[in-house]
């Protein structure tokens, strides 16, 4: 990345970060939102941000349901993007719409990683729970655990 205000914006990001001040680093990545309203990282570095600060707030998910509008599931970044667009229906109690956007994510496995593929059905796996279905949840975390036993607090929710 060479100098000008995309390269200012995107340091100035992971300085705030790292620094924990959150809503400096969401200013800077709605800023650069706008001047590259179509960056699909910029949408998902935002969505990431906008849920890891506010995860409970509907103002919030809203938002990042409308960074995720149109998206389809054709590289590894949309992917991640679908990921946080079920958070954010789920966040907002659209249960079915977040269960379909997860189903949809998992449909492409090639080029994703293990990291993100495990995110998206563990995120599934809670939607099943909210959505009354525990055995399918259950399903769900115990094959999470036969992956990975240390992932999240898979322990927690199926009482290994």
């Amino acid at each position: 990345m060479g100098p000008g205000l995309r390269g200012v914006l995107l340091g100035l990001v992971e300085v705030y970060q790292r620094q924990e001040c959150w809503e400096d680093a969401i200013a800077c990545l709605e800023r650069l939102q706008r001047l590259e309203p179509h960056d699909l990282v910029v949408k998902l570095s935002l969505a990431e941000l906008l849920l890891d600060a506010h995860p409970d707030e509907k103002n919030v998910c809203r938002k990042v349901v409308r960074l995720a509008d149109g998206i389809e599931n054709e590289t590894p970044v949309h992917t991640a993007l679908l990921l946080y667009k079920a958070r954010a229906l789920r966040g907002l109690g659209l249960l079915e719409a977040a269960r379909d956007t997860l189903t949809s994510a998992l449909r492409r496995k090639k080029g994703r990683s293990e990291d993100l593929l495990r995110a998206i059905r563990y995120e599934r796996a809670l939607v099943y729970e909210d959505l009354g279905q525990r055995r399918r949840a259950r399903s769900e975390f115990e094959k999470l655990y036969a992956e990975a036993p240390d992932y999240l607090d898979l322990v927690k929710w199926l009482g290994v």
